[in-house]
């Protein structure tokens, strides 16, 4: 049972719920300007990581021929015969339905709109098969967590929440052009459609290079909601200065370093501007 946990874990990476959660907590504590009750706290992360899990969970299901074809990611669980398909799907629906029924518990706005939120973070499994805006729709998918967040404190929709999830769009769409330069051979291969694959290597880096500059200035752009903008705008300087070092790590020429760009320092991206956020305000 143990082992069945944690290779569950690893087949849906939990450990990628780094990129998404500190953008969450973020809006979540500039919703409640400080802390919400322990109650909402507590769904807001349970809706976090079962939404995840369904995702990925359903991104594994979706892709188990694609990744059975492609030589990084032919010994994926379901490819390597870890898990059948049956269980990942199951998985996913489970966890799909856990999220809707968590969102219940928030407040009516959280729960009608949890549905769309599912049928989005599933959708874009399967858009590398029409559609070279892959990045762009991943990026849509890990948006929506800070938007969820400020509903589930707020019940209510409003201009920060919106801006900060364009900040997550860009961001994500960015980083994750570092991660399919590496499939960009076999995506061609199979007729699998990304942002590398229309714009080859050099060119998608460029257009990384937009996406993050994009999500500096919508970060920035919050500062304006922020009770102690200096606070914020500093960690904003420090989150540009680890994208500019991202950016230095990987070339077209050398690809050897996207796991430390796009795991080590996304990972402390994300802590960093929570941190950042939650001082500002907390000071604020």
């Amino acid at each position: 049972m143990i082992h069945k946990i944690k290779q569950t874990l690893e087949l849906i990476r939990f450990s990628h719920t780094i990129f998404a959660l500190p953008f969450a907590l973020a809006s979540m504590v500039l919703a409640a300007n400080g802390i919400p009750n322990t109650r909402t706290f507590l769904l807001i992360v349970a809706c976090m990581v079962a939404a995840r899990t369904s995702a990925m969970a359903f991104n594994r299901w979706a892709d188990a021929d694609i990744d059975a074809k492609n030589p990084r990611t032919q010994n994926r669980h379901i490819p390597a015969g870890t898990f059948s398909r049956h269980y990942v799907l199951g998985l996913a629906v489970l966890t799909g339905l856990a999220f809707i029924g968590l969102a219940y518990f928030l407040n009516n706005l959280a729960f009608y709109l949890s549905p769309l939120a599912l049928i989005i973070i599933w959708f874009y499994s399967l858009t590398k098969r029409f559609t070279h805006a892959a990045q762009l729709f991943l990026g849509l998918a890990i948006a929506l967590s800070p938007i969820g967040a400020w509903i589930a404190v707020r019940g209510s929709l409003a201009i920060p929440p919106l801006l900060l999830g364009a900040a997550v769009l860009f961001w994500v769409a960015g980083f994750d052009i570092f991660y399919a330069t590496q499939d960009h051979d076999a995506d061609k291969a199979l007729k699998l459609k990304s942002l590398v694959v229309k714009f080859g290597i050099p060119g998608s880096l460029v257009l990384a290079k937009v996406f993050h500059v994009l999500t500096a200035a919508f970060l920035i752009s919050l500062a304006y909601f922020i009770p102690n903008p200096t606070i914020y705008v500093l960690t904003c300087s420090l989150v540009l200065g680890m994208l500019v070092y991202e950016h230095r790590l990987v070339r077209a020429d050398d690809l050897s370093r996207i796991d430390q760009a796009f795991f080590t320092l996304n990972g402390w991206i994300g802590f960093i501007f929570l941190a950042g956020t939650a001082t500002a305000i907390f000071m604020g």
